[in-house]
């Protein structure tokens, strides 16, 4: 670090009695009191040099012995005002990036300028400001890091605005070419020694080497030299996302066990205030790192993007910079995992276990931002184009699509692994006894269906929650297993959905035929169906001997969640359980099921809802019931 001396004579200032003097054949004069100091002076070595110290004593009446000054808000304190009496007398003194700042808001008040004395110490203190202070990269922070203690000063002498420029201009400028400290020299040198130095001058610049230094600055300072590092657009995006992360880890440490004791202490003593205090600038100096982070994706990390918005739920930042952090989430939740978005819920009107709502946002704010473009352009555009421009080649156009292509099967591939997470997400959440039915629908219904291509994790997760909440009634089951799709379950979902006595009778029905339908298409084995069944199969010709094609099951499940069909051995097992649910169907009230003009039951037309095959199969079915009947 730089430094500069000014004066020659030795320091001869002593202390005799609470007094500071300093040894003179003259006797003293001039009484000046320094925030609760006295020095014994004299009149002509400072008048000599400070237009205001001449003002003051103009204005005040003379004594016979001794004129005292006051000089109550002096800047600086006591160091700074020794500093400027011993220039005054010309003896040595040391100046460098720690003690600049006090020195110059010292001598703006006493008016050491140009105007009473020729190299004045303003002149001096500027010149080595600027030439030297500036010009070094440990100096101008340091020197920043000291206007705290002086912002009225600091604004007004420009110093703030000068250093921050000047790191902003250094962070810019490759490492090599700016004046380091001795350590961090020494650390450059060690990679240019182990990567070259051509290699290393290649390079557009080294890897958040500026990003730990500045993080020593406090938030106020911190934000805008960060706004001046960005306002140049020199930065790449991703290391400003690594040096807010950086800062962050500084700053924002164990941020949710510091608030926890910050309660219990509120709690327990009469010290709330500081702890308010402690949560309010904490919450200022997350609202600060979110409002500097870049608008490109993936400027910074997920997880980093996640431990803030936890942060912010957990200091109860503005909800603009919650839905903020909510929104760049969203940008990258397909690399989230289950654990990822299992907040705690910390709402005092709030008894669920997690933060729904919270990833009911991203979710919304992911959707929102993917939607996805036409895999191709219409026909009746693209023949317009061709007439248009013909000179324009096939290649090109070929090209265009490729990228039309490549951009929505992105898309579409993010969905489904969002959806993947989401049927995760919703497995665990199902468990809490207090989630309300609403917030678990109205999760599964931000993907879209068809970015499930299997159904068999939601309605695991829709088991699970009708096993947490054995007291649903009819309706909310029926609510519940609307965001099912019968059509995308695994033949081992069918089996276990069949026998399922919390399901409605309605999806048991829709899962048997629908399973019956997709035998019938693809030609596989059912295992173990009624004979009436197997009758309606054999009537279509289908052979019951060949197996089914196999099936994908990658999600790992609890034991006690697991399906069994040990039920379903005997053929008499699933008829049995539908007659049950068709006696506990029959016995519902009468308000719950709406009638046809025919005054039949509602159920029928559920049944008549169904698609062609399994609705042909259905009336096969009760065709072979009735005739049984009659028979017997």
């Amino acid at each position: 670090m730089k430094f500069i001396k000014l004066g020659s004579r030795p320091d001869t200032f002593y202390t005799a009695d609470a007094v500071r003097s300093v040894s003179s054949d003259v006797s003293s004069d001039l009484v000046v009191q320094v925030k609760g100091s006295r020095y014994m002076l004299h009149k002509f070595p400072l008048l000599s040099k400070c237009l205001r110290l001449q003002r003051i004593c103009s204005e005040a009446p003379e004594t016979l012995q001794h004129q005292i000054l006051q000089l109550p808000d002096f800047p600086g304190g006591i160091d700074a005002f020794e500093l400027c009496a011993k220039f005054c007398y010309g003896i040595t003194i040391t100046l460098s990036a720690y003690n600049l700042v006090a020195a110059r808001c010292a001598a703006e008040y006493l008016q050491m300028t140009e105007d009473v004395e020729k190299g004045n110490l303003v002149c001096k203190l500027e010149v080595f400001f600027n030439s030297c202070i500036l010009h070094g990269w440990r100096d101008s922070i340091v020197t920043l890091q000291s206007t705290k203690a002086f912002p009225l000063w600091s604004e007004d002498l420009r110093i703030r605005s000068r250093c921050i420029e000047a790191i902003a201009l250094k962070v810019s400028t490759h490492p090599s070419k700016v004046s380091l400290s001795h350590s961090q020299s020494r650390r450059v040198r060690d990679e240019m020694s182990c990567n070259g130095k051509e290699s290393l001058l290649q390079k557009p610049m080294t890897k958040g080497w500026w990003a730990e230094d500045i993080a020593e600055l406090g938030i106020d300072l911190y934000w805008r030299t960060m706004i001046a590092i960005k306002s140049d657009g020199k930065m790449p995006s991703n290391l400003i996302g690594e040096a807010l992360q950086i800062y962050a880890s500084r700053w924002l440490p164990y941020i949710s066990r510091k608030v926890k004791a910050n309660k219990e202490a509120a709690a327990s003593d009469s010290d709330s205030d500081s702890a308010s205090e402690v949560t309010s600038k904490s919450r200022l100096l997350l609202e600060s790192i979110v409002s500097l982070l870049p608008s490109e994706k993936g400027s910074a990390t997920y997880s980093f993007l996640l431990k803030l918005l936890k942060a912010a739920i957990i200091l109860n930042v503005s909800s603009s910079s919650r839905m903020e952090l909510a929104r760049r989430v969203a940008l990258q939740v397909e690399e989230a995992r289950v654990s990822d978005l299992l907040i705690p819920s910390l709402s005092n009107s709030s008894t669920t276990l997690y933060d729904v709502d919270i990833v009911l946002t991203i979710l919304e704010q992911f959707m929102s931002q993917r939607q996805s473009p036409p895999t191709s352009p219409p026909r009746s555009k693209l023949v317009s184009e061709r007439r248009r421009r013909r000179s324009r080649s096939a290649e090109n156009i070929d090209f265009k699509l490729q990228e039309s292509r490549r951009s929505s099967s992105a898309s579409h591939s993010s969905k489904l692994k969002v959806a993947k997470l989401v049927d995760g997400y919703l497995q665990e959440i199902a468990r809490d006894k207090n989630l309300p039915l609403s917030k678990f629908i109205a999760v599964a219904e931000t993907i879209p269906n068809f970015s499930r291509l299997v159904h068999d994790d939601i309605y695991r997760a829709i088991n699970i929650y009708l096993k947490a909440h054995p007291d649903l009634n009819k309706s909310d089951r029926k609510k519940l297993c609307r965001v099912l799709d019968c059509t995308k379950l695994s033949i081992e979902a069918c089996i276990h959905a069949a026998q399922n006595e919390k399901l409605p009778l309605r999806v048991v029905v829709q899962v048997l035929f629908f399973e019956q339908a997709r035998a019938a298409t693809t030609g596989g084995k059912v295992t173990e169906l009624p004979g009436n069944i197997k009758a309606v199969l054999a009537a279509h010709n289908i052979d019951p001997s060949k197996p089914p094609g196999p099936l994908s099951t990658t999600t790992s499940i609890p034991a006690d969640d697991q399906w069994s069909i040990s039920g379903l051995k005997s053929p008499k097992s699933r008829l049995s359980t539908l007659r049950m649910k068709l006696a506990e169907d029959d016995d519902l009230d009468e308000n719950e099921m709406n009638t046809d003009v025919m005054g039949r039951p509602s159920k029928f037309k559920g049944f008549c809802a169904l698609p062609t095959v399994p609705k042909k199969m259905f009336s096969k079915f009760m065709s072979i019931n009735r005739n049984g009947s009659e028979k017997s």
